[in-house]
């Protein structure tokens, strides 16, 4: 004497179910933003570059004119001023899209709930 599910009952559930479902679901976003240890590899390798890049500047003009250390030193320098502005800069463009990803979500979530 098992009794059988009314199948409308279980429809008008299932109806439910997904309609719960899709208004919590949040498009996957994969790909579109960057993990926070690639943000740090990338400044990381911008600063080294702008170092590297002085020092090999600097280096190659101290080996033509004969002027050993001088230039060697002025560049590298120049280079990590480079690099750190370098690092700064990309700093700021990654605050600057996660503010504007932030303001967005806000937006979506009080569109959503007047609404509803």
């Amino acid at each position: 004497m098992a009794h059988e599910p009314d199948p409308e009952r279980l429809r008008a559930l299932e109806a439910r179910l997904a309609e719960a479902k899709g208004s919590k679901a949040k498009p996957a976003a994969a790909g579109k933003d960057f993990s926070q240890a690639e943000v740090a590899w990338r400044m990381v390798l911008e600063l080294t570059s702008g170092i590297m890049i002085g020092g090999s500047i600097g280096y190659g003009l101290d080996y033509l004119s004969g002027t050993k250390p001088i230039l060697l030193i002025v560049f590298l320098l120049l280079g990590f001023a480079a690099g750190i502005r370098t690092v700064i800069g990309t700093a700021r463009d990654m605050q600057e899209r996660q503010l504007r990803a932030q303001a967005t979500e806000t937006q979506a979530e009080r569109s959503a709930g007047t609404e509803g």
